[in-house]
């Protein structure tokens, strides 16, 4: 079993404890609309292996699309923590900055998805 590692917003008020899928190397952003405007860097956490610890009440879920995904933001500070994927909806990508004592510039260059050109946003 993996290491629980600490994921929190800016100001504290949202703590989580996840159990990584794999190592910091294997983080990577996605282009659609709505990733390429936030441009941070994911990280791979199974559904049960995400639980947060502190704030639950400030997380507030933006979604659109699909609504597929839901993106977890802090309501106070505003940080984006983790999102429920569309592209495996048993997965959580949290947020790479996100993690205590990471730097994800330090990581660079950091792979991206083609999440612009989603399977389930192609016409019949």
């Amino acid at each position: 079993m993996t290491e629980a590692v600490k994921i929190s917003c800016h100001c504290g008020a949202v703590e989580m404890e996840a159990h990584l899928s794999g190592p910091l190397e294997s983080a990577a952003r996605c282009d659609c609309s709505f990733c390429r405007r936030r441009a941070a860097p994911t990280l791979s956490v199974p559904l049960d292996k995400l639980k947060v610890v502190k704030g639950a009440e400030n997380l507030t879920v933006y979604s659109f699309g699909t609504h597929t995904a839901k993106h977890h933001f802090c309501k106070i500070c505003g940080i984006y923590t983790h999102h429920q994927r569309r592209s495996d909806p048993n997965e959580y990508g949290v947020n790479m900055g996100a993690r205590d004592g990471v730097n994800p510039s330090e990581f660079e260059p950091i792979p991206c998805h083609d999440g612009g050109n989603h399977p389930s946003d192609q016409l019949p």
